[in-house]
């Protein structure tokens, strides 16, 4: 028999071997639909987290969008990973060098920071040693390293595992050909509005869809402000944005994090040195 939870959670029972005896099947869940009871039933030992931003992107894409894409690719691995303990997303990020677009809710790098240390040290306190987190802001990238590197060594016995730049990933990932222009990179450019076309259209215009195409020095980074570069609030090129481009993306962003967790899951989330 079976009994359906919240989320995508169900516990599967099944005859064994002597009367009474039973197994459990643990489907991943999502923490902010959970009960206390189903959590003590659960056990959960890993967990998945999204971190995105509330910021401009242009006149064609929502505010929310680093946020939405981060977390439906969690959504997206969670329902093919059993087991895995969904956190309520982040929404807001480092996007100070945003904020002369309207409305940036923007965190210092050390709030955002001191944050995610917070967040590391109560799952630990819970036994949850076990961490993905899927960044969807590039100004979250540089507070992300800090507060996993510093926590990692106060903490060694937890494991913290980032994708910290999807739209570089997705980028290596798919073949040449599939981007129109600067290989589908760009605050709301190609890349993000394809996906968001595949995540949830309703909320895309492309209509206003406009951007800058940068020509910025190879390897070594200018720390611009983002009014500099572009006055539209987006740069690449969105017009090129398709629904089919984004589902590219995501397929081949799911299977490479669901992948990642299996190989994982596999070794008991040791590596290096630690597997002896």
């Amino acid at each position: 028999m079976s009994r359906e939870y919240s989320g995508f959670a169900r516990l599967i029972y099944r005859a064994g071997a002597r009367k009474g005896e039973c197994y459990e099947m643990v489907a991943s869940k999502f923490l902010e639909r959970m009960t206390g009871h189903e959590h003590r039933a659960f056990r959960f030992d890993r967990a998945i987290l999204a971190i995105g931003a509330t910021e401009y992107h242009g006149d064609h894409l929502p505010y929310g969008t680093d946020t939405i894409i981060a977390h439906q690719l969690v959504k997206e691995v969670a329902r093919r990973i059993d087991g895995l303990l969904v956190l309520p997303p982040i929404p807001y990020g480092m996007s100070l060098h945003y904020a002369k677009f309207p409305i940036a809710i923007a965190l210092t790098s050390e709030t955002l920071t001191k944050i995610l240390k917070d967040v590391f040290a109560s799952l630990l306190k819970h036994g949850i040693r076990k961490l993905l987190i899927i960044n969807g802001h590039d100004g979250n990238i540089a507070p992300i390293e800090v507060a996993a590197r510093e926590f990692k060594v106060e903490h060694p016995e937890m494991r913290l595992c980032a994708l910290e730049a999807w739209w570089n990933t997705a980028k290596e990932l798919l073949p040449k050909g599939v981007f129109e222009v600067w290989e589908g990179l760009g605050h709301a450019g190609e890349g993000e509005t394809s996906i968001m076309l595949a995540t949830d259209p309703e909320l895309v215009s492309m209509k206003h869809a406009k951007g800058a195409v940068l020509n910025l020095p190879s390897h070594v980074q200018i720390k611009w402000t983002f009014e500099e570069l572009t006055p539209y609030g987006a740069t690449g090129d969105p017009s090129k944005a398709t629904k089919e481009k984004g589902e590219k993306m995501m397929k081949a962003l799911i299977n490479h994090l669901t992948s990642f967790i299996k190989e994982m899951d596999k070794r008991d989330w040791k590596y290096g040195l630690i597997d002896d």
